[in-house]
């Protein structure tokens, strides 16, 4: 029996090895149903559970190693990687602490530690200073008489956003240019006025002739956005395209996404839609590198305003009638309809919180048991195949479309075809093997499912601009 468990952890680890998660935790999770006395099967199933991102699992894990073992350092290490990962600083630095005393050698957990105090820190300094109606960063900002020195050398932006502006932009960003500043600042005020006075839920029908294309997570990730069009088509007035959020966040190029994507947004303004997704928001934006990442190629003022135009995104868009699109799933409360979406005035509200409905829109999970349950990640909560099924039939639905997950097709069609998740990240923060994908529909609202794999890209690691340690933690 020790034998076969054994066995059954290894083969976990040559799928971990192979970068596939989901197998790795099949196989780590029948050596534990033949061996739960093994505190390292926990941790091992804790990691891979870590890179699909279910850090209520990981926690979950790394707690039960440390019941069986309550010397296992490694268990610490991974309950104190999962609770940062979920923000949740003040649980992970009992655990950083505890590590640091039983292994003083270990450089990275020193660091960490550190990291994580100073997160604490900033938490407790940043709702000190919380103000309900700050000024916007756009104020004082005097975009008319910013000057554009004759020496850069990128297309002009006058008032309208052109095509020839955004061919310029593609190939920049290709290049590891930069857009001059004003152009930035132009581009996120004018989105930032577009998308605020949209519904939260977008409302759109497919004409004939015309293609919809609904994208998931893309992550920074800007060469496999590049790919998606050169395979499927550049937006335009016949062929629209939704972003179903997480456009930023993990990827090193996510200034380069949210400017194309906004680009977009301004020429096509009717054609072209963007969901809020859980990472367009200020404190997701902290941890996992887009903040340091307008810092570092623009300056915080670009950051801020990027936050105050992600704060006024739509929530949801509904497709033809047929299909609720929106980044995380379904809600706690069988009573919600398509009008209280609707009602919401998520104007009230800039980040989504710890409750309600604007932070399960953006956070929860389907899962294959029936009835609602504890979230995997930690956050939110998840929904089964009969709550989808009562939303679905209640508001006259053929289905969810969502994103926020990994697949390793690039989609995943559950919930007797309720439920459907999109993510458009192959090859996601370069450490999984999974596909990208895309849906597109047509007049007849039939859905045309497209896999494609990641391509090349500069050798910029991904959370190159994490300023908190979250970079040396991917690789644990």
């Amino acid at each position: 029996m020790a034998e076969d468990a054994v066995a059954l952890k290894n083969k976990g680890n040559d799928a971990f090895k192979a970068k596939d998660w989901p197998t790795a935790i099949e196989y780590y999770t029948k050596a534990i149903d033949l061996n739960d006395k093994e505190p390292s099967f926990f941790t091992n199933r804790a990691q891979a559970n870590i890179k699909l991102e279910a850090y209520g699992y990981a926690i979950a894990d790394a707690t039960k190693a440390i019941e069986i073992n309550p010397d296992f350092i490694k268990a610490y290490y991974r309950r104190a990687v999962a609770n940062t990962s979920i923000l949740k600083h003040s649980d992970a630095i009992h655990d950083w602490k505890v590590v640091v005393r039983k292994n003083p050698a270990d450089k990275t957990a020193k660091a960490q530690y550190e990291a994580c105090q100073k997160m604490v820190k900033r938490d407790a300094f940043l709702k000190a200073i919380e103000i309900a109606d700050a000024p916007s960063a756009a104020e004082g900002l005097d975009l008319e008489n910013m000057i554009v020195e004759d020496s850069y050398d990128g297309a002009k932006l006058k008032d309208e956003m052109t095509q020839e502006f955004i061919d310029d932009m593609i190939e920049r960003f290709k290049n590891g240019k930069k857009l001059h500043k004003k152009y930035v600042f132009q581009i996120i005020l004018a989105v930032k006025e577009l998308v605020y006075n949209e519904a939260t839920m977008v409302e759109t029908k497919v004409a004939p002739d015309h293609k919809l294309t609904v994208c998931g997570d893309t992550h920074g990730q800007y060469f496999d956005l590049l790919e998606i069009f050169r395979l499927n088509g550049f937006p335009s007035e016949k062929h629209g395209y939704l972003f179903n959020g997480d456009f930023v966040d993990r990827g090193s190029w996510s200034c380069e996404i949210a400017l194309l994507l906004y680009a977009y947004k301004m020429l096509f303004p009717k054609f072209f839609f963007l969901n809020r997704g859980n990472h367009e928001t200020d404190d997701m934006n902290r941890m996992y590198g887009f903040e340091g990442e307008c810092k570092a190629k623009y300056n915080e003022r670009v950051f801020k305003l990027f936050s105050e135009s992600f704060s006024a995104l739509p929530l949801a868009t509904l497709i033809g009638d047929k299909y609720l699109t929106l980044h995380g799933g379904l809600f706690s409360d069988d009573a919600i309809t398509l009008d209280d979406i609707r009602k919401l005035n998520r104007h009230n509200q800039r980040q989504p919180g710890q409750a309600g409905l604007m932070m399960e829109m953006l956070w929860t999970d389907p899962q294959t048991a029936p009835g609602r349950g504890p979230s995997k990640r930690g956050v939110g909560l998840q929904f089964g195949p009969d709550v989808t099924k009562r939303f679905c039939e209640k508001n006259g639905l053929e289905a969810v479309i969502r994103s926020h997950e990994v697949r390793m097709e690039g989609y995943e069609v559950e919930h007797d075809g309720r439920c459907i998740t999109v993510f458009s990240a192959p090859k996601y923060c370069d450490s999984t093997e999974n596909k990208g994908a895309y849906i597109n529909i047509e007049s007849d609202y039939k859905l045309q499912f497209n896999k494609f794999d990641a391509v090349p890209h500069p050798d910029i690691k991904p959370m190159a601009y994490a300023n908190n340690g979250m970079s040396s933690m991917m690789g644990m």
